[in-house]
């Protein structure tokens, strides 16, 4: 777990990159992130605009090492939205690119909070 500076400097950095390169969706092969957006009505703006409001409260987890991508460390944030917890896995991305966003679905188990 990371400490509260540490989430806020993420963030921090994040925000800055995510500002000029914008973000990158990665698509799996499941189909959770789809069905999300669908059945809580998440437009891609507002979908931004969630990622855009997270906050060192939002923090669940991370950072994560990306064994799956390889791209750069992952955090686990979480989001209320029309009644349903929004699990969100968002990374730095590479340098000098788009910053990342790996999951944005209904998380499948309770998340636990430590700075809200």
């Amino acid at each position: 777990m990371a400490s509260r500076l540490e989430v806020e400097r993420f963030l921090a950095e994040f925000y800055v990159k995510y500002n000029i390169f914008d973000i990158r969706f990665i698509s799996r092969t499941s189909t959770k992130n789809v069905d999300t957006l669908v059945n809580l009505e998440v437009s891609t703006l507002k979908r931004r605009q969630i990622i855009e409001s997270l906050t060192v409260a939002n923090y669940v987890a991370g950072p994560i090492d990306d064994v799956l991508y390889g791209i750069a460390s992952l955090w686990v944030f979480g989001y209320r939205h029309n009644g349903h917890e929004i699990y969100i896995k968002i990374s730095l991305g590479h340098l000098n690119l788009s910053v990342t966003c790996i999951s944005f679905h209904i998380a499948e188990h309770p998340m636990f909070y430590p700075f809200n």
